[in-house]
């Protein structure tokens, strides 16, 4: 059974740094691609990162293009979103996804799994 479990979420100034993790488990992930979406009260579940499993490939939104950072650790099955220079805007909880996906990486149809999430809260 697959389980992904998201932690390094918190409370942080605007401006400030975050680094979740997701640890995976219960599967072998080669050529499955991993996924953050966030979702923050009242708006729909959006895109953040993905990273393709294999080769490290990384997309990103454009929202967060150039301050978040997505790596994974092969050996650990551990996906890292490093977050810099923190909005508000990123408040949201944010969640860990995989699956086998064909296409682009930003639609949420097309993830199998789903961690539980971790909130993200930046003040101004």
């Amino acid at each position: 059974q697959v389980q992904l479990v998201e932690s390094g979420g918190g409370l942080v100034q605007a401006g400030g740094s975050l680094r979740l993790s997701c640890a995976a488990s219960g599967h072998t992930f080669r050529g499955h691609t991993m996924g953050w979406f966030r979702q923050a009260p009242g708006n729909e579940r959006e895109f953040v990162a993905a990273i393709g499993w294999t080769r490290g490939v990384t997309y990103y939104a454009d929202s967060v293009k150039g301050r978040f950072t997505f790596s994974r650790d092969n050996v650990e099955n551990t996906g890292y979103l490093q977050m810099n220079s923190l909005k508000p805007e990123d408040t949201a909880v944010y969640f860990c996804t995989v699956g086998w996906v064909v296409g682009s990486p930003n639609l949420r149809e097309r993830y199998e799994y789903w961690g539980q999430g971790t909130q993200v809260t930046v003040s101004s």
